[in-house]
């Protein structure tokens, strides 16, 4: 299969929204187009994140990447957190989760970044994927979060 990978633009968030609405929906929210949609085309007309697409020949999106800015204060240099990675499930195992990994990287090379970073369900398949990607899972951190709504 051949897969082009590309960075999206505002006008692309009507075909991302569905991939979001479906990746939101693996980790047990209710569908919601709109909510998608919306949240989609706010981050790209506000520059708020980096999205990639993957298209087979024909154009059609297979997939997405997107990626957060973020800074290491210890390293004074930007890393970049790759927040979600969605592959529609009949393009699953045919190297598009890879092909946009590999574009979140080279992004990140060309920024400058100090790395890239992640966090994924406990029982997620595409650990596999990130750990042949490089990707090392921390084990000398604690993670914390703090719900604020």
């Amino acid at each position: 299969m051949h897969i082009k990978v590309r960075q999206a633009g505002l006008g692309d968030a009507e075909v991302i929204a569905p991939l979001f609405d479906g990746y939101r929906q693996f980790y047990a929210q209710a569908p919601d187009p709109a909510l998608a949609l919306s949240f989609i085309r706010e981050r790209l007309a506000l520059l708020e994140s980096v999205i990639f697409l993957a298209e087979d020949a024909s154009g059609r999106v297979l997939g997405f990447t997107q990626l957060f800015p973020s800074f290491s204060s210890v390293g004074a240099r930007r890393i970049w957190v790759l927040n979600d990675l969605f592959v529609d499930s009949a393009a699953r195992g045919t190297g598009v989760g890879r092909a946009l990994l590999d574009a979140a990287r080279t992004h990140a090379a060309l920024t400058g970044a100090l790395r890239i970073e992640l966090a994924t369900a406990h029982d997620n398949p595409a650990q596999k994927l990130y750990e042949s990607q490089g990707y090392l899972r921390e084990t000398g951190v604690l993670h914390y979060s703090l719900a604020v709504d």
